[in-house]
């Protein structure tokens, strides 16, 4: 059984701690758990802009506090993103993520990322067997 306190995360563990542009992802399950997936609670600042294309992984996401909205590049469809709302990005969709309010979500990644990944320019995550090699 794996537990984990995301305050003490927060506190004594910041190698589960990343953060980029206008977010900060708390890792709370790596690959390394060898759950099969990663799950990560992740900030998103007010007034902040993302464009995102996970390439490599499949990710779910479920808010649970703020507002703001996301649209499919591909279909030009956006869809409002506030508490209880869920997507999944099912097609590798490229994406713009937008925050009206601080956004708090609750994300899972398949592959599972290995804790050290940050965006690269195109917006994706490298695929997992670089991730671990560097």
């Amino acid at each position: 059984m794996i537990v984990r306190d995301f305050n003490e995360i927060l506190e004594k563990q910041r190698d589960r701690v990343v953060a980029d542009a206008n977010w900060t992802s708390v890792r709370m399950l790596l690959a390394g758990d060898g759950m099969g997936f990663s799950f990560h609670i992740t900030f998103l600042d007010a007034g902040s802009e993302h464009t995102f294309e996970y390439k490599n992984h499949f990710e779910s996401v479920y808010c649970m506090q703020g507002s703001g909205s996301i649209t499919d590049l591909a279909t030009g469809e956006t869809h409002e993103i506030k508490p209880g709302v869920m997507y999944a990005l099912n097609e590798h969709d490229r994406h713009i993520l937008r925050a009206k309010e601080e956004l708090v979500m609750a994300c899972v990644f398949n592959p599972p990322v290995t804790g050290t990944e940050v965006h690269q320019e195109d917006g994706s995550y490298a695929p997992a067997e670089e991730a671990i090699a560097s």
